[in-house]
């Protein structure tokens, strides 16, 4: 299947919701991350990101990170960008205690407390990505 960064972005959002409005608390922290990443990776094409579409994927190992990781990427794309000066992220990342490997954690693990601190980084993300398709970017 071909990578669709946009349409991923929007559907994990709405899941998370959906799960964050049922407490299913882990599961929507966890969609809350690949919301983020997503928006983000979907934005950083918009910036210069090279993708191989051979491969269906980032063309730059660097840029094959996920939620956690893909905060300071963007920073890059972003900041060499002449589009992009009014997309600054907030220089603390709130998926800094996010893993894509914490799917396998017991859901004993999360809260809402966590779940609300992730929703926000997505949030700040949907926001960009808003502005980006006002803008006419995306």
């Amino acid at each position: 299947m071909q990578a669709d960064f946009l349409d991923a972005h929007e559907r994990h959002w709405d899941d998370a919701e959906r799960l964050f409005q049922a407490q299913r608390w882990a599961n929507a922290d966890h969609l809350y991350g690949m919301a983020a990443e997503c928006g983000m990776k979907r934005l950083m094409l918009a910036f210069g990101m090279l993708f191989d579409a051979a491969k269906d994927r980032p063309a730059q190992q660097v840029d094959r990170v996920h939620a956690n990781g893909v905060w300071a990427r963007f920073e890059s794309y972003r900041s060499g960008h002449a589009q992009a000066t009014g997309y600054a992220l907030p220089p603390s990342n709130p998926f800094a205690n996010w893993d894509v490997a914490d799917r396998y954690a017991h859901q004993a693990n999360f809260d809402q407390a966590r779940a609300q601190g992730h929703q926000a980084g997505a949030q700040t993300i949907r926001n960009l990505i808003a502005k980006a398709q006002r803008e006419g970017l995306l």
